[in-house]
């Protein structure tokens, strides 16, 4: 009946796998956790999630290459021998005891996507990790009412459910640079298929939280994969928030301004983005002007 499925890099999976493996257990339905690990730096990581392959239906794996974020899900969908796969990302874990029991009502419809959401731990973590807490519990940690209003845009591949069918239809694109923002067109080629993205409240924690100044470099890179993108005219120019705003600039003839004005304040706005208390209307003023920057 369910496949989990969970990509994995430089990262210790044995408490998420344990954590599911012991729900999907509990349900009783017929399950495998297939996890890839690709091609991780850290052989100590792989000395610690070789443990997975002692639980049962569960199995790890090593890729000899890394192959990248889009490529490696669409393997681990090949490798599924159930119709419903439950896509996990490897930094995340259940908030409680009912994450694969909450999805199972949903997998008895007609073929689709089931996003459960996301949430992050109340504390407030280190300071210098502060900017990627900030900023996921403002933008992605939106209760499922929220969500439904875009249903597309604010599905985030780090905990859904889809139909191998759907998969089959619609998948990751692997001809991409590495550059984040597969999920986003992942969601976009999803809606251009009109297939139903169901939004329920069933979230994971996400717990990978990463420098300030790490998380502003994946920031940068995003820019420019999203710019990619709109430049190969794989996604509208209206479809992200950023992508919309550049255009219109663009149209208005005002990029060479902008460019002007990005050059004058980023010094400014990254000292505020990666210190104590960084904004995020600031943090989107930089992006908007590092994108009117690329060329």
């Amino acid at each position: 009946m369910l496949s989990v499925l969970i990509p994995t890099y430089n990262y210790n999976i044995v408490p998420l796998v344990t954590a599911v493996q012991q729900q999907c257990s509990d349900a009783g339905i017929p399950y495998e956790i297939i996890t890839l690990d690709d091609a991780s730096a850290n052989t100590a990581i792989h000395t610690d999630n070789k443990a997975i392959n002692q639980l049962p239906n569960c199995s790890y794996n090593i890729l000899p290459v890394n192959i990248g974020r889009s490529a490696i899900r669409n393997l681990l969908a090949k490798k599924a021998q159930n119709s419903w796969m439950l896509f996990l990302d490897a930094d995340t874990l259940p908030t409680d005891n009912n994450l694969v029991k909450n999805y199972l009502p949903y997998l008895k419809e007609e073929p689709k996507v089931i996003y459960g959401g996301i949430l992050y731990q109340p504390e407030k973590p280190a300071a210098t990790e502060i900017l990627r807490w900030v900023y996921g519990k403002e933008r992605e940690a939106l209760p499922a009412d929220k969500r439904t209003e875009n249903p597309y845009i604010s599905l985030l591949t780090l905990n859904f459910c889809i139909h191998k069918d759907v998969f089959n239809t619609v998948h990751f694109n692997e001809s991409i640079p590495n550059l984040r923002h597969e999920d986003t067109l992942f969601s976009y080629d999803l809606s251009r298929a009109k297939i139903p993205v169901t939004h329920i409240n069933n979230p994971v924690y996400h717990l990978g939280l990463e420098s300030s100044e790490v998380f502003l470099k994946k920031s940068e890179d995003a820019v420019v994969g999203l710019k990619y993108l709109t430049d190969h005219n794989l996604l509208p120019a209206d479809y992200v928030r950023i992508a919309k705003a550049y255009n219109s600039l663009k149209k208005n003839h005002l990029l060479g301004a902008a460019r002007l004005w990005h050059k004058v304040t980023a010094g400014i706005f990254k000292k505020n983005i990666v210190g104590k208390h960084p904004n995020l209307l600031i943090f989107d003023l930089y992006r908007l002007g590092y994108f009117c920057s690329l060329k």
